[in-house]
């Protein structure tokens, strides 16, 4: 997988007269992979995907996907694409093999290559009981699926997925979990969004983090763990819980037996704490040893770490 971009991005820029919503993003997609896009609301996901996707003409910068520079090479690149909107945009009145059909006219699949990917596709996602109900008569779990399998008839190189489980019940976001799953062990590469952080943690082959318009990290799970610290010590702080995070279990126990009577909890350091820590105003704190004293700081506020799979920001 590794080596192998299905999507470039290179120093992707969009303003919007004196906002600049993205400001010089630089990234790669691996074949084969689910990429998971993590930010705060207002950070520039959407537009960014609208970007990529061929939706928004960025100001500045470049996007490939699947070797077709989207802005010489459009109509190919919007080929390569399937997507899938938080917002379920099937008619409510057609059955689901109705709305799959109509799909298939807009990509201009021959009707005897339309039926065998439908059957192929209803097998896989276990749609088959429901294709002739109506949209309006599904629950939301299989509307998205529904949604999906519109999305990837034709057969896209990449899957866009925005925020597909949101406002989901735990059973019917399991199921799409499993989904995804399904589709990229077949071979789909899968660009999630999502705010369920638990989410990525569980899909996502890498995650990416965007704050301002701009990159703050890239990289595995374990990766962006190991930047922040792979243990973390909550500390009560007054009516508030603040977290502190180490590279070692010693180097946390060593700090929170410094706390003398202060509560402390002694945990494995989630995606989520290092979402917190790259995102918005940093609210996880990085413990450091000077001699026998200990000192700590609020963390992530600039400079950078290359790994073997992306670039990271570090402490000052």
């Amino acid at each position: 997988m590794a080596g192998d971009p299905i999507v470039e991005v290179e120093g992707l820029t969009i303003r919007f007269g004196d906002f600049t919503a993205v400001d010089g993003l630089t990234f790669s997609i691996e074949r084969g992979e689910v990429f998971g896009f993590l930010g705060p609301n207002g950070a520039g996901k959407t537009t960014t995907i609208r970007a990529i996707t061929t939706i928004q003409r960025p100001t500045s910068g470049r996007v490939v996907i699947d070797g077709h520079d989207s802005s010489t090479d459009y109509l190919e690149a919007r080929r390569c694409i399937g997507i899938a909107q938080q917002h379920i945009s099937l008619d409510k009145d057609l059955t689901v093999r109705q709305n799959i059909k109509y799909h298939a006219m807009l990509h201009k699949i021959p009707k005897r290559v339309m039926e065998e990917r439908v059957k192929s596709l209803s097998d896989m996602l276990g749609l088959g009981e429901h294709m002739d109900k109506k949209i309006a008569d599904l629950s939301g779990g299989w509307k998205r699926k529904a949604a999906i399998v519109c999305s990837i008839l034709h057969e896209p190189s990449v899957l866009f997925l925005d925020e597909p489980t949101a406002g989901l019940d735990t059973q019917s976001r399991h199921l799409l979990w499993e989904l995804v799953r399904t589709l990229n062990s077949h071979g789909t590469t899968i660009f999630l969004t999502t705010h369920y952080i638990e989410e990525a943690e569980s899909l996502c082959d890498r995650v990416a983090i965007i704050d301002r318009g701009k990159l703050s990290a890239i990289g595995t799970v374990d990766e962006l763990k190991d930047i922040v610290g792979k243990v973390t010590v909550d500390v009560s702080e007054g009516s508030r819980t603040v977290p502190y995070h180490f590279a070692s279990r010693e180097e946390a126990k060593a700090f929170a037996e410094s706390q003398g009577g202060e509560f402390y909890n002694i945990r494995r350091t989630t995606l989520e704490d290092v979402f917190l820590a790259l995102s918005g105003d940093a609210k996880g704190r990085l413990g450091r040893c000077s001699g026998t004293s200990w000192t700590s700081r609020t963390a992530w506020r600039g400079g950078t770490c290359a790994t073997s799979r992306g670039t990271f920001r570090r402490p000052c």
